[in-house]
């Protein structure tokens, strides 16, 4: 794949992104993402195979990117509770409203069995380095843990739940709870 071919390429998946985040994967022609990519129509096929290739495409694009940001707050060297409240802070100041699962996890999961699973597979990276994250504040003595995979996992999930609850309302008290009830379970007090 050429320079050229790979820019291309890269574009309509960044444009296709943002336009997933506003109205879904559904609510997505193929026309709007290739107009504002500035990509002619016809030249969708020479990158993808179909729609759902695209999709299942742009959900790895978005985990990769994720999983490095993720990968740069876990190498600080803070300790393990301040990158735990840095993560927090990332989710409450909007990281939920622009997280491509809490806007597609529904609607992916009942569409094609590719992008189902590029989400998961995101998901279960990410959560697999929550719970290092967490097994090190265990390590340095700066969390209280039981069982970090688990641990992670609840609170992705919460996570998740309070960032759509937000997006319904309009209201981000669900979502300061959860990094509120996060810290004060997990963070042990000096």
């Amino acid at each position: 794949m050429t320079q050229d071919t790979h820019d291309t390429k890269d574009t309509i998946l960044a444009r296709g992104e943002a336009l997933m985040l506003q109205h879904g994967f559904a609510g997505v022609g193929l026309s709007a993402v290739l107009k504002a990519a500035g990509v002619p129509k016809g030249s969708f096929y020479h990158y993808f195979s179909s729609k759902e290739d695209f999709g299942r495409e742009v959900i790895e694009a978005y985990s990769d990117r994720y999983t490095a940001a993720l990968d740069t707050l876990l190498d600080q060297q803070s300790t393990a509770a301040d990158r735990l409240v840095q993560f927090l802070s990332a989710w409450s100041e909007g990281q939920g409203s622009r997280c491509l699962v809490v806007k597609l996890g529904a609607e992916v999961s009942d569409l094609a069995e590719p992008m189902r699973a590029a989400m998961n597979r995101g998901v279960d990276g990410f959560t697999q380095r929550l719970a290092d994250l967490l097994d090190r504040g265990v390590r340095d003595g700066t969390l209280q843990v039981a069982d970090p995979l688990a641990e992670a996992q609840t609170l992705y999930a919460a996570l998740l739940g309070a960032a759509v609850l937000t997006r319904l309302s309009g209201d981000p008290t669900a979502l300061r709870r959860v990094v509120s009830d996060t810290k004060h379970r997990l963070i042990r007090q000096p």
